[in-house]
């Protein structure tokens, strides 16, 4: 058997792995969340709690589940 055909498989799995921690992300985004000052009443439009959170200075928002609050979201 030719040497080559040997080592194409382990350069083709090393290549891969080369790869694979180049694109795989390297530090998790983490996010924050503070209740909404501003939105009033019950929380049941993703949007519109977004929408009021960017006014408050942050990126976006999001309802909570069980309360149904808004909850406005940022990076920390």
């Amino acid at each position: 058997m030719d040497p080559s055909r040997k080592f194409f498989p382990a350069v083709f799995v090393l290549l891969l792995l080369v790869v694979a921690t180049e694109v795989a992300p390297t530090e998790a985004k983490r996010e924050c969340e503070a209740a909404s000052v501003r939105f009033k009443g019950l929380c049941m439009v993703q949007t519109n709690c977004a929408n009021v959170c960017l006014t408050e200075g942050f990126t976006g928002g999001r309802c909570s589940s069980f309360v149904r609050k808004c909850m406005c979201t940022k990076p920390c």
